[in-house]
């Protein structure tokens, strides 16, 4: 490996980019719906409380395995597996990168309609009614903006990646700080509204029995991988260009953390704002206001496109916070669209492809596979259910490389060559080595048979229906089988490439 291979230029620039990956819409457009469609009558914090124990039993183990593999391996997901498994299992790296891939698919579609509703709420007056917001969303989605505007959140994040490293550095550095701040005065505001603190009574009251449903844990993990981005491939590729004296423990719990606080945060805002409105404004009761929370759409449209437009536009200095609340969401998405798109670019160059080619392949392929969710939420809605079951699949294949390679090799390799970090937490080994791989393989497995049984009994087997086991077992298996039987092709040109990067 050339020793002029770039790097990030200092540890902010480090952690800010790693932020960017975590803090993304799933804080911000994702989480707040999840927590109130697992809220039970009298509040949702028993499910905050099996989110945050997979923040510690699978989120920030997984983080430090992807930055131990990245930065150890110097490759993308293809050759860091091929180099921790052996040649043999490079096939799981490319799947890993693949569902990361079809997640930027859909992702941008979303952020494009972020962008739209960032423009609509500076330019226009705010919707005050449910049937003038339903106007705009119904009218954008029957347009051909959805299309357009994915187009133009791929162009973007294309060009931000066009140059590596030290484009993601440079743009992360204004997109994370200014999201910070704009998260932070939304909170203030909706925090300040009349009955505001009936949402985050709500929000922070355990109904302990919920623990008792084997659902909330599903939720409540795949809800952390989509927060903090573990066992996307996504840490592992931004750990290629990071410098041996930057900590990689002190980082992973730093950026997990610091992710799922933005979530809070960004569920405190939700809450206070939806339960003032449509409580202390509008007479609605408890359950009345949860039903809106729970099935406003699907893919979370209803809450974030439909409803807090119109709730902007009934409190003082509404339109103020719309345009930043979507402003937020737009830079939010930017920061995670760009490390999906960087992943699939690595592959690509450890390939010995070009920067400038893998990029314009990327984007181009990502534009088109978007196009369906782009057209249809029933399509978006599916991918989104597909591939974010897929993450249990990546976070156990991440795990296992991990012990394919050595537990203790990792830990006295990275010890002794770290200078100012913290030592691994006394229970990475054991959760690394057992809880990962059994609570992925359990909750997964559990998560097959309901859904045979209780979600879609009728036809769990046709891969047409929109959350069937049989859609994501098709799915899945696409991409398995193309990459296992191009493994010996993806180790030749892995080996053949011997320029790492611009």
């Amino acid at each position: 490996m050339s020793n002029s291979s770039p790097r990030f230029s200092s540890r902010f620039a480090f952690l800010v980019s790693a932020l960017g990956i975590a803090v993304g819409t799933g804080n911000i457009w994702r989480f707040p719906r999840i927590a109130a469609s697992n809220g039970g009558d009298d509040g949702a914090g028993a499910f905050l409380v099996a989110w945050i124990i997979f923040l510690f039993m699978w989120s920030i183990p997984l983080i430090i395995v992807e930055y131990v593999m990245g930065r150890t391996a110097r490759k993308g997901t293809i050759g860091a597996f091929a180099h921790f498994m052996g040649k043999p299992f490079a096939f799981l790296g490319g799947f890993i990168g693949f569902v990361a891939t079809a997640i930027a698919f859909y992702y941008s579609v979303v952020v494009g309609w972020n962008i739209f509703y960032f423009g609509s709420m500076a330019l226009t007056d705010l919707p005050n009614t449910t049937e003038a917001s339903n106007t705009l969303w119904n009218q954008f989605q029957e347009s051909g903006f959805p299309i357009l505007f994915h187009g133009v959140a791929m162009s973007v994040g294309g060009f931000a990646i066009y140059k590596g490293v030290t484009s993601i550095e440079k743009v992360n550095k204004f997109l994370i700080p200014t999201l910070l701040i704009i998260v932070l005065i939304s909170v203030v505001r909706a925090i300040t509204l009349p009955g505001s603190m009936a949402g985050i009574t709500y929000l922070f009251t355990p109904e302990w029995s919920q623990l008792k449903d084997p659902r909330i844990w599903l939720e409540a993990l795949t809800q952390n991988a989509w927060d903090t981005g573990a066992g996307w491939g996504l840490f592992l590729t931004y750990a290629i260009y990071i410098r041996r004296r930057y900590g990689l423990i002190k980082n992973a719990f730093t950026v997990a953390i610091g992710n799922n606080l933005v979530s809070l945060l960004a569920a405190i805002m939700v809450f206070s704002t939806v339960f003032s409105i449509l409580g202390n404004e509008m007479g609605m009761a408890k359950g009345e206001i949860l039903e809106v929370m729970k099935t406003s759409g699907p893919a979370a449209t209803g809450l974030t496109f439909i409803w807090m437009p119109q709730l902007f536009a009934k409190m003082a200095f509404g339109k103020t916070l719309a345009i930043l609340f979507f402003m937020g969401l737009t830079f939010a998405g930017f920061s995670s669209l760009i490390s999906m798109l960087e992943l699939a670019v690595r592959n690509l160059r450890d390939m010995g492809v070009e920067r400038k080619t893998a990029v314009g392949w990327i984007v181009g392929v990502c534009f088109l596979m978007g196009i369906p969710s782009a057209r249809n939420l029933d399509i978006l809605s599916n991918q989104d259910f597909v591939w974010g079951v897929a993450l249990m699949l990546a976070g156990v294949f991440v795990a296992l490389a991990a012990i394919k390679y050595g537990l203790p090799r990792i830990m006295e390799e990275i010890s002794s060559g770290n200078e100012d970090d913290w030592s691994f937490p006394f229970w990475w080994r054991p959760v690394i080595n057992y809880v990962v791989p059994v609570i992925g393989v359990v909750i997964f497995l559990w998560w097959m048979w309901l859904s045979a049984t209780v979600y879609a009994p009728a036809d769990w087997y046709d891969p047409t229906s929109l959350y069937s086991v049989a859609t994501c077992v098709v799915q899945w298996a696409i991409p398995m089988v193309a990459f296992y039987i191009l493994n010996t092709w993806m180790n030749n040109k892995l080996e053949n490439s011997l320029e790492f990067e611009n």
